[in-house]
């Protein structure tokens, strides 16, 4: 009889707890689908204004199929892996492609935008006050970050909102979401103000004072049929080389703003070309895996050490031992290399104090180099002595009395058995600590700043590692260059690539001889 009753018709309901949780589960859903929607709609409009077209069928096609996938039932394997491959493509395939494109680019101070937008500046930058140049009222208005002249004509009374792509007629004075500024608020900002111009016709519109602005002549005016720049007060002429992105005079004077072109492996041959860069490169490359290889090899030796001597049981007080030798790792880094460098300092550090010598640590190439080592020895080896002594004791401890019985002594088991399983599981830990001090930006130039330098070459120091000397070339004194810092950043990540990829080869045939 209680099998008749068990059939479809009879089954158990679901707990009131199962129907709570399923409810929530449906309810998180919809809120994340929304959201998604959401997000979608807010990205078309620009895509839209911008017309690219392209990119809104992306959108509209990866938008439609996240809500096909999670409206559904099936695919349920996809349902875990499409969010991580989402990730995945926005935070890491995305920036490389993107750092990759912009190598190949002139892309940076002076060249960030079109042909157009360089016309414009230049013919605004060269802006002058003339005889009878129009006068207008002028408030100052803001909204957000946003800074706009808001002027009123003075024959006709129109009111217009002015920013840097040109003059529209308001009929609210202010217009809705903006903000006057105060006198105070204005003065704050008079550097901004005065370098502010709304292009026209004829110039641009430029501020005198913070109630008055004047429309002025540009004397630098573009002439679509030469496709050149001619200043009007000298007759000089630039004209426009769009294989540089630059408006180029017959005596090669270039004008500081160009347009972003395609440069092909200009940003690459540099390296080699440019008696600057070139001259010091092999020498920053050498220097950069002596810093590299020496502070991961000397944190994990130092490391290795003390995690070897705290396994002893022998040994007492172990545990404050160890909390002892962890707190270097626990202070923020950017913090310790400043007061690691007051403690070089020649005339009032503590280590000449305490030793009652006067070196000057940071002054000299060899020392400056020994320091940035000591300092990453310190900073580093809590990190090695963790990770060892959690690998010293995933050791089987008759592997090592099997050595004892054998006859072996301290040092050969370690040599014969340690050693090598510990270089099975921590090799993967080295590479990426070698990956890491390859491109130690902070260990550097929170130190010496890459110094210290040679008479005859302010760029490049003894300290320095490609990355700051990189750094250096590339958003130094003639402005942020990024597509020839991106080109860069690829050549380091291939020495990186390669060094790993090695590596790791090497740590496969180790765990094929020792599994």
């Amino acid at each position: 009889m209680t099998t008749l009753l068990e059939g479809p018709a009879t089954r158990a309901l679901p707990a009131p707890d199962e129907k709570s949780a399923s409810a929530l589960g449906q309810g998180i859903k919809i809120v994340l689908l929304g959201l998604v929607v959401a997000i979608a709609v807010w990205a078309a409009f620009p895509l839209v204004q911008a017309e690219y077209w392209a990119g809104l069928g992306l959108l509209v096609a990866a938008t439609a199929g996240l809500l096909y996938l999670y409206l559904t039932p099936r695919h349920v394997p996809a349902k875990y892996l499409v969010p991580g491959t989402i990730f995945l493509v926005v935070f890491q395939i995305f920036p490389v492609l993107y750092t990759a494109s912009t190598a190949f680019t002139n892309f940076g101070d002076g060249h960030r935008g079109s042909k157009a937008e360089a016309i414009t500046a230049i013919q605004t930058a060269s802006v002058t006050r003339v005889p009878g140049s129009t006068e207008y009222q002028l408030k100052i208005i803001t909204k957000g970050d946003a800074l706009a002249f808001l002027i009123t004509d003075p024959k006709s009374g129109q009111v217009s909102i002015g920013d840097a792509t040109g003059l529209k007629p308001v009929g609210e004075n202010p217009p809705t979401g903006w903000t006057v500024l105060t006198a105070g608020q204005a003065s704050a900002r008079s550097r901004e103000i005065t370098d502010f111009a709304v292009p026209t016709s004829t110039g641009a519109i430029r501020s005198s004072g913070l109630s008055r602005a004047y429309e002025g002549k540009a004397v630098r005016a573009f002439d679509p049929a030469s496709d050149s720049i001619r200043d009007t007060a000298t007759g000089k002429v630039w004209k426009a080389d769009d294989a540089i992105g630059a408006f180029v005079a017959e005596d090669g004077d270039r004008l500081a703003q160009g347009w972003k072109v395609g440069v092909g492996l200009a940003n690459f041959t540099r390296v080699i070309t440019d008696d600057t860069i070139a001259s010091s490169f092999l020498g920053t490359l050498i220097w950069d895996f002596v810093f590299a290889i020496g502070s991961t090899g000397g944190t994990f030796l130092l490391g290795m050490c003390c995690a070897i001597a705290l396994q002893s049981t022998r040994m007492r007080f172990r545990g404050l031992y160890r909390i002892l030798m962890v707190l270097p790792y626990a202070m923020p880094s950017f913090a310790m290399l400043l007061v690691w460098r007051d403690m070089f300092n020649t005339d009032f550090g503590l280590i000449n104090n305490v030793l009652g010598i006067h070196v000057d640590w940071l002054g000299t190439p060899i020392t400056a180099q020994l320091a940035v080592l000591l300092v990453q020895l310190w900073l580093g080896y809590p990190y090695m002595f963790l990770v060892t002594t959690g690998a010293l004791q995933a050791i089987p401890a008759e592997l090592t009395d099997a050595t004892k019985v054998d006859g072996a002594g301290p040092f050969q088991a370690f040599r014969a058995i340690k050693l090598p399983l510990l270089l099975v599981a921590l090799t993967p830990l080295l590479i990426s600590s070698f990956a890491f001090n390859f491109n130690n930006f902070n260990a550097i130039y929170l130190t010496t700043e890459g110094g210290p330098f040679p008479a005859d070459n302010p760029n490049a120091g003894a300290t320095d590692l490609l990355i700051t000397y990189t750094y250096r070339l590339a958003f130094g004194g003639s402005g942020a260059q990024y597509g020839f810092a991106a080109a860069i950043s690829i050549f380091i990540f291939l020495i990186v690539a390669v060094v790993s990829t090695v590596s790791f080869r090497r740590t496969r045939a180790q765990e094929e001889v020792y599994s």
